[in-house]
């Protein structure tokens, strides 16, 4: 779908690779821009499969690694020749330090004004903070995130993944593309400012704006949700459920099945307002008997009842999910390290053509694209892109501006 462009990929960590893997597992060439040293989740691990981190693997799949010292002017020449082609740039470096390098926006926009140039970093380009940096942790605290997740009663619990780096990844790669559009029409290329600040706030959604309305911190709740009541987790006899009754018929159904038909009955509970009023009542009544319950069986029932209800898995257990791997959402590509690597689907790869027929985003068994080694694309990059010899290249790799695998 994107295979026509070219992706200069100035990022490392998460919220910036997220953002071009998106556009890879769309088809585009994207080249991944690395300092000598490579991408700093290169070394986030343990596991490290064939020498690889997972951290790494999980969003570079599909890109070409160019290893350039930007530091060295010749290596800074070197990324702007490519700038000058590319389509869109991606860049999360901190406000300002581009400029050094030639590579801030209106130096690359004076040579090439059609470039879609995407800044992420923790706070803006402006404001007070535009200097901090920004880490996810540091965001969930900062956002009112942190504040609002955990036990009632308990300390702030950290969400067990970057999830405000991956919305913000989310957010670049969505508003690149409707500035890719708006360049069809108009010619015009564009920057994009992506903060990870700001996409913390606006992905609180609910919860930020019920916060603006009542003025009101959210209370922690646990896996419970702050309007709709019962919708949390519950322990079964053999483990943990959850239980995500999004109505009031729903509910009836539920009492249905666990056998406490009076609790539909009971004019506190009737109601969503009054379950979400009486929440304290009513939860601790149904977790006794739902603990009485075996998972499976009781699993079952509300499923036959039409009551949305699911077991609580691990991750492991989830990759493993029929559903899963009906949706083929774990693929395999050929590592040239590790061997077969497994790795988790695209979810976009599922696009039709209007006759039904696969776009052909999904690649073939075993053959998915995979990250690259450090430097594995150097000599290609600068030979196919930048038109150099071969000697030209070797030159450079000598004095130590760039780096080439082999």
């Amino acid at each position: 779908m994107l295979s026509d462009l070219l992706v200069l990929d100035l990022t490392r960590v998460l919220a910036g690779p997220y953002c071009t893997l998106l556009f890879s597992d769309l088809g585009a060439r994207v080249v991944k821009v690395e300092s000598p040293s490579g991408d700093d989740t290169r070394r986030w691990g343990p596991p490290y499969p064939g020498g690889e981190s997972g951290y790494y693997l999980s969003v570079n799949r599909g890109k070409e690694s160019l290893v350039v010292d930007l530091k060295d002017e010749r290596g800074a020449a070197v990324v702007r020749d490519l700038a000058r082609k590319a389509d869109v740039i991606v860049e999360n470096f901190k406000v300002g330090d581009l400029e050094r390098y030639g590579l801030d926006y209106a130096s690359v926009a004076a040579a090439n004004p059609r470039v879609v140039y995407v800044s992420i970093t923790g706070f803006g380009q402006d404001g007070p903070r535009a200097k901090e940096p920004g880490y996810d942790a540091a965001m969930q605290a900062q956002s009112g995130l942190l504040a609002m997740t955990g036990e009632p009663g308990g300390p702030p619990v950290k969400l067990g993944v970057a999830w405000i780096d991956v919305l913000t990844g989310l957010h670049a790669a969505t508003g690149a593309l409707a500035a890719l559009h708006r360049r069809e029409r108009t010619g015009e290329g564009a920057r994009l400012d992506v903060s990870l600040f700001d996409v913390a706030l606006a992905s609180l959604v609910n919860q930020a704006q019920n916060a603006l309305l009542t003025g009101e911190a959210p209370p922690r709740l646990g896996s419970a949700h702050p309007t709709i009541v019962p919708y949390q987790s519950f322990e079964a006899a053999d483990g943990g459920v959850v239980v995500a009754v999004g109505n009031d018929s729903q509910f009836a159904r539920l009492c249905a099945v666990l056998g406490t038909g009076e609790l539909a009955a009971d004019p506190r509970f009737a109601t969503n307002d009054g379950r979400v009023a009486n929440r304290s009542v009513l939860v601790p009544l149904l977790a006794g008997v739902i603990r009485r319950r075996q998972a499976a069986e009781l699993l079952a029932a509300c499923r036959s009842a039409g009551v949305p209800a699911t077991p609580v898995t691990t991750l492991p257990d989830a990759l493993a999910d029929e559903q899963a791997t009906a949706r083929g959402m774990v693929v395999e590509g050929a590592h040239p390290t590790i061997g077969a690597l497994p790795m988790v689907a695209s979810p976009l790869w599922h696009a039709q053509g209007p006759d039904g027929r696969s776009l052909g985003l999904a690649p073939a068994p075993g053959a998915a694209p995979v990250p690259p080694l450090l430097a594995q694309h150097t000599r290609a990059v600068l030979e196919r892109e930048l038109g150099l010899s071969a000697a030209e290249v070797d030159a450079l790799a000598a004095a130590g501006v760039v780096r080439v695998l082999g």
